[in-house]
């Protein structure tokens, strides 16, 4: 195993960024793709920037930010955290008591690890689930919060009878239900037409503002007014509150919404599924484009009959076709970039702004080439380690 542990994770992001400024500098902004579907933006004119003051900030843009908030989330007030995984700390930090239980409904393990790791934090116990009656059967009278995702850090979407059953479940015990909807809040109710969370019944709901949409890395939460003032009250002693800035940023961003962007990706999603698909077999269609699994990634490198070292794990090859096709072909997909803990899928996002001036054949010839140059390094630990941990 080539990362393995958080801090190797963390140095490989490093390696990447820098890479990534080398290419900007030496050629432009316009010679990089970033197909993550989590490149976000930061929309704003001189005037909104003159307001970006510690206390004049908020009071300028609070108002806007309840309105538009609501209009992408429905529920009854809003909040803006730094991040998703904040809106998350913060909600288990209020209503999640020690010893006590959180149970977790989602349509594809694993979930995402900021989950996990703020129920240890306070002590609670943890587990998730990815069958609705497995759900049922396992919920205890000790569940303090009922956590749903809907939609995976790979864009696998909950189908929405599964996700009305476990609100009820969780109605039926008076237990508050928090749904981590970071991308779902776009892919499921523009893609899928299902219905917005506080809809469908759930008490809060958080989701990403850079992900399928033009506002920065941070995380917008709805829902009930008195659990959303009591985590706003938690968020704030902690820092997890987004800062005058990323509030603007998630105004813009929101106002600069379409759904119909989202919609008009699904044409080249399919013509670069017709093209993968004569070479491949290890593309999965995603709402938005195309994915390769770490296990779909080796089974279809053994089916070219190369050997891997075996110190290189089948979670390091996602990581080293990422950064192939960073440093050799100049596209951006998550695994490069992504915090410790995420998943290592390698997602090429047509949904993503880069997206709309790729050609898709040029596309597919570079995601050819780096998987031809991914076979030829994948039996040398010594050169994969190059790949990974040097500019």
């Amino acid at each position: 195993m080539l990362i393995k542990n958080s801090l190797d994770e963390m140095k490989k992001r490093e390696i990447s960024l820098s890479v990534i400024k080398s290419i900007i500098d030496n050629n432009g902004r316009n010679s990089i793709y970033d197909l993550t579907g989590l490149s976000g933006g930061f929309l704003a004119t001189s005037d909104d920037l003159s307001l970006l003051e510690t206390y004049v900030g908020p009071a300028i843009f609070e108002e806007n930010l309840q309105n538009l908030g609501k209009d992408h989330l429905g529920g009854e007030k809003i909040l803006a955290v730094n991040r998703t995984s904040s809106g998350i700390l913060a909600t288990i930090l209020t209503i999640v008591g020690e010893n006590t239980e959180v149970i977790h409904f989602l349509p594809e393990f694993p979930a995402h690890p900021s989950i996990p790791r703020s129920c240890k934090l306070v002590g609670a116990k943890y587990s998730e689930f990815e069958n609705i009656l497995d759900f049922k059967n396992n919920f205890s009278d000790n569940v303090s919060l009922v956590v749903i995702t809907g939609s995976t850090m790979d864009h696998k979407v909950l189908n929405e009878e599964d996700f009305k059953s476990a609100i009820k479940v969780a109605k039926d015990n008076n237990i508050p239900v928090l749904v981590d909807d970071a991308s779902g809040a776009r892919l499921r109710t523009a893609i899928y037409s299902q219905s917005k969370a506080t809809d469908l019944g759930a008490d809060l709901v958080v989701t990403s503002t850079d992900k399928l949409m033009m506002g920065p890395r941070g995380g917008l939460m709805a829902g009930n007014s008195e659990l959303i003032n009591q985590i706003k009250t938690k968020a704030h002693q902690f820092g997890l509150e987004a800062q005058p800035p990323c509030i603007l940023a998630m105004v813009k961003g929101l106002e600069n919404y379409r759904e119909d962007d989202l919609k008009n990706s699904l044409s080249k999603k399919e013509e670069l599924i017709n093209l993968v698909n004569r070479e491949f077999q290890m593309f999965e269609e995603t709402p938005t484009g195309i994915k390769v699994s770490e296990k779909s990634l080796e089974e279809e490198i053994l089916l070219n009959n190369y050997e891997i070292n075996s110190k290189i794990s089948s979670r390091d090859l996602c990581f080293l076709w990422a950064m192939i096709l960073l440093k050799d072909q100049n596209i951006i997909t998550i695994p490069v970039v992504s915090m410790p803990g995420a998943s290592a899928t390698v997602r090429f996002d047509l949904a993503s702004n880069d997206a709309k001036e790729l050609d898709i054949n040029n596309l597919y010839n570079k995601i050819k080439k780096s998987f031809e140059s991914l076979l030829k390094i994948i039996d040398n630990e010594d050169l994969a380690k190059e790949i990974l941990f040097s500019i």
